[in-house]
Order: structure tokens, then sequence, then C-alpha cells
């Protein structure tokens, strides 16, 4: 799935052909790439602004195709192509005209999105005499800039008037969304929200994928029945581990469905990665982010009798400040009934692990109940075990505690 902040990337590899033609794979800089597309495409005569709105357009076009993964999830090893038939004009030991280069110079990590939308805008365009289209006109452009207009102005002509344009946006290298390894059962963290998000997506279109609920980020058995149900329907081997092509599969589907490759894309939002950190919380601090904590605090509360569980309204009082640091104790951290970063993860960490395997007991005790499995085996999470734990025991096979070493 595509990353959930967009970034804009050191490097671009392009394709100097149409994406099934044999061509060579050529990586250049990304402000060598836009300036090489703005030159190709524009004349270095027009109206400064333009100039700037149609580098705006190119930019964005290019980071929404690094961003959908758009070729890497069909299985092409490069970001973009050089045609226009596809994406934009590219080639290679052109010409560079100075004053396009020193647009791009300082725009290079600006681009369009829609607003409350995180990808990029497709932001197609046309030349606008001998082809048409929905995007951006380039001579519009420059009659525009003639008449006066400003380069955002130009932008919301084409675009809309609910767009908007994201400044300096970070750099990074160029990382494929895949994690790795295969993502399997057990497995916790950011990956594995990506991962439920995008079943529970393409799922509103494929009815038969069972909907996860709730995202916690735990690859629980509900996640691994809807990994299962997705490789049968996409002749994928059905093992309930989310490999490459497992992955890509879901990157290119989820792609597709919100159509986020599209200028009327239905849009990528903020799809609630909730258990990321949010900043500081302390007394006094109210929110979702505050409930989040109160949920978390909750289910760990479940365990151990030395986590009073708050109430989950949503609001930092005397009661979560509290859970919090008794939390902290138990962890011989600071018990500042301060939730920083460190406390944060923690508590998330404990809690993808006690979610976890809440889920796999209940799954096991279910099978207990229809004579599928030894009850023997089953955990007894939550359960006194009938006399005191001590550092260096284990459980034997047979059930019985034993000192390490014995």
């Amino acid at each position: 799935m595509p990353n959930i902040f967009p970034y804009v990337p050191r490097t671009i590899t392009v394709h100097l052909g149409l994406p099934d033609q044999w061509a060579e794979n050529v990586t250049v800089s990304f402000p060598d790439y836009v300036k090489n597309v703005a030159c190709s495409e524009i004349y270095p005569t027009w109206e400064p602004s333009a100039i700037r709105a149609n580098v705006l357009a190119i930019i964005s076009f290019a980071l929404n195709r690094v961003y959908t993964e758009f070729y890497p999830s069909r299985g092409y090893p490069f970001q973009i192509t050089s045609t226009t038939q596809y994406d934009q004009k590219f080639i290679r030991g052109r010409n560079i005209f100075e004053n396009i280069s020193q647009v791009v110079d300082e725009i290079f990590n600006d681009y369009i999105r829609r607003q409350g939308f995180v990808e990029p805008l497709a932001a197609k365009f046309c030349n606008g005499t001998t082809s048409t289209c929905d995007g951006l006109s380039q001579w519009g452009s420059q009659a525009m800039a003639l008449e006066g207009a400003d380069s955002m102005e130009i932008l919301y002509r084409y675009y809309g008037p609910d767009i908007e344009l994201v400044v300096d946006a970070p750099l990074g290298d160029v990382a494929n969304s895949y994690p790795g390894s295969p993502l399997r059962l057990g497995d916790t963290g950011r990956k594995v929200v990506q991962l439920q998000a995008m079943l529970n997506r393409i799922a509103q279109n494929y009815p038969a994928i069972p909907k996860i609920a709730p995202v916690v980020g735990v690859f629980g058995e509900s996640t691994r029945q809807s990994v299962l149900a997705f490789q049968r329907i996409f002749n994928l081997a059905p093992d309930g581990v989310v490999g490459k092509a497992t992955w890509y599969k879901l990157v290119y589907l989820y792609v597709g469905v919100l159509q986020l490759s599209e200028l009327v894309s239905r849009g990528q939002t903020y799809y609630a990665v909730q258990f990321q950190f949010p900043g500081v919380l302390r007394e006094g601090d109210r929110g979702g982010e505050v409930e989040v904590l109160q949920y978390m605090l909750n289910l760990l509360a479940e365990f151990t009798d030395a986590i009073q569980p708050p109430a989950m309204d949503g609001v930092f009082g005397p009661e979560t400040a509290n859970a919090v640091r008794e939390y902290q104790y138990l962890l011989s951290m600071t018990p500042s009934g301060v939730v920083d970063e460190a406390t944060w993860n923690s508590i998330y960490r404990s809690f993808a692990q006690a979610d976890f395997f809440l889920r796999r007991d209940q799954v096991r005790a279910q099978a207990a109940r229809e004579g599928e499995e030894d009850y023997a085996q089953t955990p007894r999470l939550g359960q006194f075990p009938g006399q005191e734990l001590r550092l260096g025991q284990r459980d034997s096979q047979d059930g019985r505690r034993e000192e390490e070493g014995t």
C-alpha cells in the first residue's frame, strides 16, 4: 500500500519506451527528471506563472506514479515511462533551459493534492490544441498567464477549487511499500495496519472477503481469514501469509478501487493509523488520541490488577493519569503520568501482544468446544496458575511448571 505521508524521491527510474516494450531504464535525480520533462513539454518563452503551473503539474503527476507504485505493483522495475501515451515526455540527453531549471530548483518538492486527500494529484495535462483532456491545457495556461493569472489561479481553473499546494515536502529514497519479509499470524505494527486497511477497502468491492474489525495493527485470525479469501479470489497460493505477490496484488487493487492514479480519484485519506504516537498526551488533553490510549489501557487492565481501567471518554483526567502511572511503574519507567513517545510505544507493544493472544485464546477455545483441539493446548491467559511465578520458571510440555535448568 502507498505510504501514508508522501515524500519526494531523490531519484526516479524512467523506462525509455512503452511499458511492455523492451527499452533501457535510466535512473536520474528527481529534479533533473522534472527539468527534462518540462523542457520537453513547454516553451521557455512562456510567462513565468504558466511555467510554474506546468512544472507543478509535472511534479504532481510523477509523484503520483511513485506514491501509488503504479508500475512496480504491475511487476515493472521502474516508476514511470518516457511516453506521453502513458506518462510524460522524457528525452534523454536533451538541453535544459536555464529559466525552467531555476523554477524547478525552487519548487521540485512542492506538489498539488486535493484537500483532505493524501496522494499527490494525478495532474494530467495536454497541449490544448491538437489534443484535449480533463486536466490542464498547456496553451490554455499560457493564455491565462498572459491575461495576468498567477500559477495557483491557473491550477484552480483546470483542477478545481478544492486543490491545495504542499510546500517543502520531505525528501527520501524510493522505497517499496512491501515490508521486506512476509506478514503472517502474530505480526504487529504499521505494516499490518496498512494490510488491514487495504483488505477492508477492497472488501467493499469484493464482499466475499471478510472485513477486519477493529483495525489495530495485529495480524490475528480474522486477518488471516481475510487474506485467505483474497488469495483464493485472485488465484494466489492460499497460505494466509502476505508475501510479495499478495502484497502487490493488494496494492494494485487498492489503487484501482480508489482510482488513486486518476484525476478523478476517490482519494486516499489519512486512514486512521490510530496506534501511531500522536504527540505527548497529559492530564487536561482530550480527543480521539486519548480515547485510543484509554482503550489500550482498558485491555491491559484485563490481564493485571496493577492497572485500574479508566473510562473511555476521550478525556485525560486523573483516572487516566493514574492508569498511565500504574503502567509506567509496572514497566519500571518513570511514573510521571505523562504519555511521551517511549510510554506510548511501550503501551502499544503490550496492547498488541495482549490483543493477539486474547484473540488466539478465543479461537482455540472455540475449537476445543467443537472437539477440534485438545483443551490442554489452549492458552490460559488471564487465569491464576495456582502458584507463584518466579524468574527462570517455564512450562514443560506436559503442562507442569519447571525451574530453569532442571
